[in-house]
């Protein structure tokens, strides 16, 4: 049923509770997980500038320790976690809009199910802030899977 399932991650507690969650449905259908860490570029160019923004579409992350670094902890914490349940799990990252770069490796790669976290946010932080979750799921045919950051304390 699913052989490729795509988690994007920013390491936060939300993305976490997804990660435990696509884990469990790759052990049980022998799926490989991919964790995608995606660049804000429009928020990396507020903090870093054009210049930098350039490098990161670029891929030329070597030239950025701080973002590089980022990068590779929250997808090692995927690694880590679907390692512990013999898991496989590809390491991925892509610079964008995070939204877009979703939904472009979805359409790249053979995945059959997103499964992302969501902070949960509503009313006026969600109109200000936006939903990646929200984006990706009305704008992708395929299913995903939205996780709630409060979903273990009962969504409180």
């Amino acid at each position: 049923m699913y052989d490729n399932i795509l988690v994007p991650t920013d390491g936060s507690d939300a993305a976490r509770n997804a990660v435990d969650r696509a884990v469990d449905l790759a052990a049980k259908y022998d799926a490989t997980v991919h964790a995608l860490y995606v660049v804000d570029v429009d928020a990396t160019n507020l903090t870093l500038g054009t210049e930098q923004v350039d490098r990161i579409r670029q891929g030329r992350l070597d030239e950025m320790p701080e973002v590089k670094a980022e990068a590779e902890e929250a997808t090692g914490q995927v690694a880590a976690i679907a390692s512990e349940h013999g898991v496989r799990v590809e390491e991925h990252v892509s610079a964008g809009s995070p939204s877009r770069a979703i939904r472009k490796f979805v359409e790249d790669n053979d995945i059959d199910i997103v499964v992302m976290g969501s902070h949960g946010r509503s009313g006026l932080s969600r109109v200000v802030l936006g939903s990646v979750a929200e984006k990706v799921l009305r704008r992708t045919r395929l299913p995903v899977l939205v996780v709630d950051v409060h979903e273990d304390d009962g969504g409180e």
